[in-house]
Parts: C-alpha cells; structure tokens; sequence
C-alpha cells in the first residue's frame, strides 16, 4: 500500500467521528449531489459514496494528478465518484451540488476565504457547506504543543466559523473533536505516520478538528464574473 494512502486510512480512523457526525446531523442520504474539495487520497469521497448510492454524485476534486489517479482507484466499485484535477481557488463544477466539503485544505491554501466562496458558488440555494479544519497548536503530545511546518494556516479552525459567515453563509452548526490518546493505539500510529515520531507511552491529544456548517441562502446575491458571492470576496482573511 503506497505511504500516502497508508496516511489517509490512518487520518479515516481517527478523524471519522466528526465526518460522520456532520453528514448524519445534514441528513445526507441516497440522490444527494457533493463535491470533495481538496480530495487528497479519496478517504471522504469514498465515505461520500457509501452514502449518497449510486443514484447521487460525487466529484471528487484535488489539485494533484497524482491524488486523481488514487482516487479513481480506490472508487473503482463507485461509478457516481468523478475524479478531477482542479485548484479548490478555480473550483468550478457541470451542475450545482447538495454539498460542498473540505478537510484539511485551508490550512494549506493561500487565501482561505476564496476557497470557501468557490465552494459556497459550487451549491444550490439551500445546500451546504462543510468545512474542517485543525487548531493545530491546540494539540499535545506528552503536554507539549504541536507545530506544523509547511502549512500556511496550522491553525485554520480558529477562524473556521468567521470565514462561513464572510463567504455569505448563514452559519447553521459548528463544534470541535479532538482524538485522544495513551500508548499503543490508532492515535498513535497516525501521528508516527505523520511525524516520523512515536509518541511511544506519552498521552497525546490530536489537534482539535473545528466543524463548520453553512447553508447557501436561497436568495443570495452573487458576482456574476467570477461566480464568487459579492458577501465574501477575497480580501486578506
């Protein structure tokens, strides 16, 4: 198994909780229509598929090639699963969608908010977004904060629900989980993986993982140019 897939089951473990958390309290069910944004490995589009049934669609959307090429395969058995290399900043889909969600994207992209108004642009009126994303110094292996080297925003859940409200959605739901741990476990294993270090016996408490829901209003004013709401045009966030 590749080692980035390997990374993806492991996050799929730990994190599922609040991905199945929000699509139950959304009432996501057989037909519904949703993007993935930032797919990465496929682990939500897949868990999207089991859900929404062969009469719904997924599009699974990653600016990496390489991404698309994993999760065409690991969606072999869904043929509603669409793989497309696109940036989440471009998003841009055939028909409009029940659900727009991302994991662990806007920590990592350079203007969150255009990414959140690119998604609110990709639903219906009336649809959703779902975004998580960490606090990551929030975490604590043996009491001593996490950092993250290489993201842009390690802390993107800080502002999570801010950003929801700036891109013209009307903030329905939002709350944090944080996985915990001590010794031998799944918790464990997900942070070898992604740090290189075994946290061997000491306690460790993942990076609380902020769940934002926003509903695209059904008469929301939009920017006809560039399909962003005029309520969340990009500005420094």
């Amino acid at each position: 198994m590749p080692e980035q897939e390997r990374r993806n089951l492991l996050r799929d473990d730990v994190y599922r909780r609040p991905l199945e958390t929000a699509l139950d309290r959304l009432g996501v069910s057989d037909g519904w229509k949703c993007v993935d944004a930032g797919a990465g490995g496929g682990d939500v589009s897949v868990a999207l598929a089991e859900i929404v049934g062969a009469t719904g669609r997924i599009y699974s959307v990653d600016i990496d090639p390489v991404a698309r090429d994993e999760v065409a395969s690991r969606a072999a058995a869904y043929s509603q699963v669409i793989a497309i290399t696109q940036a989440a900043e471009d998003l841009l889909l055939p028909e409009p969608v029940d659900l727009a969600f991302c994991r662990f994207l806007l920590m990592h992209v350079h203007d969150p908010l255009v990414v959140v108004c690119r998604m609110a642009s990709a639903v219906r009126p009336g649809g959703f977004v779902v975004a998580q994303e960490p606090v990551t110094s929030a975490g604590r292996i043996g009491g001593l904060p996490f950092s993250m080297e290489g993201a842009l925003h390690p802390d993107a859940g800080d502002v999570l629900p801010s950003l929801i409200c700036r891109a013209g959605l009307e903030l329905v739901d939002c709350w944090a989980e944080s996985p915990a741990w001590a010794g031998e476990g799944p918790v464990a294993r997900y942070l070898e993986r992604l740090t290189g270090v075994d946290p061997g016996n000491d306690p460790v408490i993942l990076p609380p993982l902020v769940t934002a829901v926003g509903r695209v209003p059904e008469n929301r004013p939009g920017d006809s140019r560039n399909n962003i709401p005029a309520a969340g045009r990009p500005t420094d966030w």
